[in-house]
């Protein structure tokens, strides 16, 4: 089970660090990653990394802006969202699966998801 965090209200321009536990397991062997999902609209990727490290991906929108770090000792997955932006505005949730790099942006590559939490930024 997932478990997210921290989501609040910021102001355009300022920081907030999103949190998400996993209990009753563990994410080892797993890829995980961070959607989210504005009003009206699909949820979409924003982050994702291998639990065991390599690589990490984010979507054009965030990239160097967000960034998606782990802490293995306490199975937590965090986003640093910086210049945070009204657009950034929605529910972000984290995921955790079974994916294959080429999927790994993907929705349907995860198949284990946090409840969500809302992040809201004002002008």
């Amino acid at each position: 089970q997932l478990q997210a965090s921290g989501g609040g209200l910021v102001q355009a321009g300022g920081s907030l660090k999103i949190s998400c536990a996993a209990s009753g397991g563990t994410f080892n062997g797993y890829a995980v990653a961070w959607f989210r999902q504005a009003p009206g609209k699909e949820r979409e990727f924003v982050a994702a990394r291998r639990w065991s490290g390599g690589t990490t991906y984010y979507a054009d929108s965030v990239k160097g802006r967000f960034t998606i770090a782990r802490d293995n000792a306490a199975s937590t997955l965090y986003l640093t969202m910086n210049s945070l932006q009204p657009e950034d505005t929605a529910v972000y949730y984290c995921a955790a699966g079974r994916a294959i790099i080429s999927e790994i942006r993907r929705v349907r590559a995860y198949n284990y998801w946090g409840q969500g939490t809302l992040v809201t930024v004002s002008s």
